[in-house]
């Protein structure tokens, strides 16, 4: 499945809408009357959030991939600033690197045995400047050093924290190290214009917004994480985020044996975003995070009311209809399709490891 060939035709699931809270699945199983790939269902509304989960005819099993936050938080991949790359690898010696660092270039090592599946959008912090990875990406495992493509989400810093990158605990008592996803418009930044003014742009306008929206001062940093790392900043985003994530993970627990693999975003009735994995198991690692970040998303964005629904969203996924394509693969490994259409972008990973050839992920953004 490409993007530029893909017709997605979809149907409606039945939910129960409770206005004005969180929205609880009415428990009825969504009908079966089409043969499209991906369908979209009734939404679960929270606020000015609405979002639409997607689900899938297809089935892959992605148990060989490792994503950023397992591969951090294990010591098995390693970020670092070009040029500090030969003190962090563990398994094998390498040529020496003369190169020092540079805004937008981070090296990655992959010592893990497995693929590692990285995601634009995902923010590591540390190193001279907080970074966010500019594209989806597979690295394989037991990797060479890889160079990623990366903007920096923290203007005005030019000096080491730490000689690695990472990512933070997680709050909600859980005990994972985890990285940030940065809410869509700082995406688009760096995935669809590709421009580091762009992403400074929309991290200052982001931070702005932010500190306008919650009592105390959010202050005195550049860096976006740190901004969002915020505890004030938390609650906020929690009094969103949180509802939608138990009311989505119910969902998902009742959708398994329907494959739900993504979601369609609409902020005050407007489509936004669609993030759609290859499998549920996915999909459930990246979910604390990106909801997160549609989350921040909602209490920053400014724009113009609209009136999604159903038939909307399931538009949205239909159309791949683009007038530019662009095709960058690495062999045997992975295959990224960028598509400019009207009015949006849309960007396909996908695997082209041994017993895959299928798309990891599937992101597309409105214009």
């Amino acid at each position: 499945m490409t993007l530029a060939r893909t017709a997605w035709i979809g149907t409606l699931g039945l939910f129960t809408l409770m206005t004005g809270g969180v929205i609880t699945w009415g428990g009825k199983q969504p009908e079966e009357t089409s043969a499209g790939e991906y369908r979209v269902l009734a939404p679960i509304t929270h606020g000015n959030l609405t979002i639409f989960p997607v689900v899938s005819d297809r089935r892959h099993d992605t148990r060989m991939f490792i994503t950023l936050d397992e591969g951090l938080r294990s010591g098995e991949v390693v970020v670092s600033e070009a040029g500090q790359v030969q003190g962090l690898v563990r398994r094998r010696p390498l040529p020496p690197r003369h190169d020092g660092a540079q805004v937008n270039r981070l090296v990655l090592v992959n010592n893990s045995d497995k693929p590692l599946l990285l995601l634009a959008g995902e923010i590591v912090t540390g190193g001279k400047q907080d970074r966010v990875v500019g594209k989806d990406r597979i690295v394989p495992g037991n990797s060479d050093p890889v160079d990623l493509s990366v903007f920096c989400v923290e203007p005005g810093r030019w000096t080491g924290t730490s000689a690695q990158f990472g990512g933070n605990f997680s709050g909600n008592g859980k005990s994972a190290y985890v990285t940030q996803m940065a809410q869509p418009s700082v995406r688009a930044g760096a995935m669809a214009d590709k421009n580091q003014q762009k992403v400074w742009s929309e991290v200052n306008r982001s931070v702005a917004d932010m500190a306008a929206a919650v009592p105390a001062p959010v202050g005195g940093t550049t860096s976006y994480a740190r901004v969002m790392g915020n505890d004030e900043v938390k609650k906020k985003v929690d009094a969103v985020a949180a509802p939608m994530e138990r009311s989505y993970e119910s969902v998902i627990k009742q959708l398994r044996n329907q494959n739900a693999v993504g979601v369609v975003v609409a902020i005050d009735g407007e489509i936004v975003w669609a993030d759609i994995f290859a499998s549920t198991p996915l999909l459930e690692k990246y979910w604390p995070k990106l909801v997160r970040s549609y989350a921040t998303e909602s209490i920053t964005r400014r724009g113009r009311k609209g009136s999604a629904d159903i038939k909307t969203a399931q538009a949205f996924l239909d159309d791949f209809s683009g007038n530019r394509q662009v095709v960058e693969t690495e062999p045997g490994i992975f295959r990224h399709t960028e598509i400019v259409g009207s009015g949006f972008h849309a960007f396909e990973l996908a695997s082209l490891l041994p017993k895959t050839g299928f798309a990891v992920h599937i992101s597309k953004m409105s214009e």
